[in-house]
């Protein structure tokens, strides 16, 4: 039985290329007690590599967080399958306001301690016990009273090219990061008579954050249902007013999707309005920054000159500098280098 992916991101490419199928970009997320997540993983992989799924898939104790794409002719078979586990019948689905057939090449699903990292150890804590759910318009008129704190649950290379007007953006560069910071220095003092109104990408990190802001003592917490994915479906399908600014920054090949026409975000190398997102051409460094065109050529996709003096060289000398040295895999971390003039 197979369990795991056996193919190249290269093979797989040519698979959907040869199968000339569109396929649906999806995310989802649930919070639930798994008693074994190995055996449920597993479970997953048999059943959806036989529907040609593709993505990156987290299952723990607490639950299941899921990006991934599925051939949209097998959309209903893959549904279907979703409603049959008890805990996901009826869940939401985003799917990707911009379509990209190659935004998974690779079908992972893993086992890990949670399936949002929290850098939390109090079992007194139940993520379960949310904050309440808005909609686009609820959202929109909530966020305009002056009693309301708009909060972006997100990290800083998210919020620097796009975000909600008015929205305070941590400078955090992981989630576990953001929760002391926003506790200490934004909700303090504010726990009685403030909306504390929260959003992400597609509501993960704020379903955790509107409960660990509830075990904290703040009263009235709400946050985005679906995150920014789902209220973008909302403004162009029910006409909603759009109060996001700029492009949704996401986790796949695709890295964004735009929202508005605003460009808010600068190139990091020359300080020129640009809001797309690269990573260095020097596997080695896989630094994550915003570049321009006009830069990507003169840099070759790389962040600095040192870099793109190293993908110069053949491949055998470039493995041997990598030799031995580990690679972080905190890559936006690493986007905070001082190599770049103009990275805020």
């Amino acid at each position: 039985m197979q369990l795991y992916n056996k193919l190249s991101a290269k093979e797989r490419e040519e698979l959907i290329d040869k199968a000339g199928q569109d396929r649906l970009t999806i995310s989802f997320y649930q919070y639930h007690q798994i008693k074994n997540p190995e055996i449920f993983r597993n479970h997953l992989f048999v059943a959806w590599n036989e529907l040609e799924v593709l993505g990156r898939i987290y299952v723990a104790n607490e639950g299941i967080n899921a990006q991934l794409s599925v051939p949209a002719p097998k959309f209903e078979e893959f549904k279907s399958h979703i409603d049959s586990i008890t805990f996901l019948n009826g869940i939401r689905l985003n799917v990707a306001i911009e379509q990209y057939n190659k935004s998974f090449l690779k079908l992972k699903i893993k086992v890990r301690d949670k399936i949002l990292a929290d850098g939390l150890n109090d079992a007194t804590f139940d993520v379960t016990n949310k904050g309440k759910h808005l909609k686009a318009e609820e959202f929109n008129d909530l966020i305009a009273q002056d009693d309301t704190i708009l909060i972006d649950m997100r990290n800083h290379y998210e919020t620097e090219i796009g975000h909600f007007k008015g929205a305070i953006t941590p400078d955090v560069d992981t989630f576990r990061d953001s929760l002391p910071l926003i506790i200490d220095e934004v909700i303090e003092g504010n726990e009685d008579d403030k909306n504390i109104v929260m959003y992400c990408t597609g509501g993960i990190r704020c379903e955790k954050a509107s409960a660990y802001f509830k075990h904290k003592g703040v009263k009235n917490v709400y946050q985005l249902e679906g995150g920014i994915i789902e209220y973008v479906r909302q403004v162009k399908q029910e006409g909603v007013e759009n109060k996001f600014i700029g492009k949704n920054f996401v986790f796949d090949d695709r890295m964004a999707e735009r929202v508005s026409d605003d460009v808010i975000a600068n190139c990091h190398q020359c300080g020129e309005p640009c809001d797309t997102h690269v990573n260095c051409s020097n596997v080695h460094c896989n630094l994550l920054f915003i570049q321009c065109d006009n830069c990507n050529k003169k840099m070759q996709n790389c962040c600095s000159d040192d870099c793109m003096k190293i993908i110069q060289l053949p491949e055998d000398e470039q493995k041997a500098l990598r030799k031995g040295k580990g690679v972080s895999n905190k890559i936006f971390k690493k986007g905070r280098s001082e190599k770049l003039k103009f990275m805020k």
